[in-house]
């Protein structure tokens, strides 16, 4: 038994010397390259923030809670579901003061925030719902952005892309090494950029309707992705 094992032991060995150096020596080529699509967005969000102050904090909660309802009806006759106007943070929190003289802070009074995330499914309509919401008592409306309903396809399209690009690359960095591109080994993809998406940050006061509608015009927007790989370098013959 002990022969048996030395002999299986001697053929592994010379299996694993002859075998080892090789694949350590295979000669590779590495590449990092970018899908990137364009695309129009055809929705948005936005950020609509309700506040009050008081002296108590059941006064501003309860403040606030009265605007929460005249916003959510306002946005109602927009034409935006409550379903697509949730809730995103609520607090009530008391409000400092410091009193140099004593050198302490003194408790001014409390105050109550409400902000929701309105959704418009339909980018034409996102000046109207705007409006709706300043109109109907919004202290601030905040974080307007732009994507694309069609984001998955859209990320596809770009990673197919992106992968293509990494081999046409390689080719090209193989030929000039005097041999050409083999088998791909390893790819891996980097996380893409965000939704088709634009950022505009603003803030309205609550004030009188005006005439002149609010207008918004995304411009067009990119999606990007980007792999890495290896692929197997194929050396020309030596004549």
């Amino acid at each position: 038994m002990r022969k048996k094992v030395w002999v299986f032991a001697g053929v592994l060995a010379f299996f694993l010397a002859s075998v080892l150096p090789l694949r350590a020596e295979e000669s590779q080529i590495v590449v990092s390259a970018a899908g990137t699509v364009s695309a129009k967005p055809d929705m948005a969000e936005f950020g609509v923030v309700v506040n009050s102050t008081a002296n108590r904090a059941e006064k501003a909660a309860a403040e606030t809670a009265e605007k929460y309802r005249t916003v959510q009806s306002a946005l109602r006759s927009a034409g935006i579901p409550l379903e697509d106007a949730p809730s995103v943070s609520y607090t009530v929190s008391p409000e400092w003061e410091w009193d140099q003289a004593t050198a302490k802070n003194n408790l001014k009074g409390y105050s109550a925030r409400h902000t929701i995330r309105v959704k418009v499914r339909t980018l034409g309509s996102i000046g109207r719902a705007i409006d709706a919401a300043v109109q109907g008592g919004a202290n601030e409306v905040q974080g307007v952005t732009f994507l694309s309903s069609r984001y998955e396809p859209l990320r596809q399209e770009a990673l197919a892309l992106a992968v293509r690009n990494a081999r046409r690359d390689g080719e090209i960095m193989a030929r000039a090494a005097g041999g050409r591109l083999g088998q791909l080994i390893e790819v891996s993809v980097s996380r893409p950029s965000l939704p088709v998406r634009s950022n505009m940050e603003f803030m309205a006061m609550k004030a009188a309707p005006s005439p002149a509608p609010t207008e918004i015009a995304p411009s067009e927007q990119d999606i990007a992705v980007t792999v890495s790989s290896r692929w197997r370098y194929i050396a020309s013959p030596v004549k």
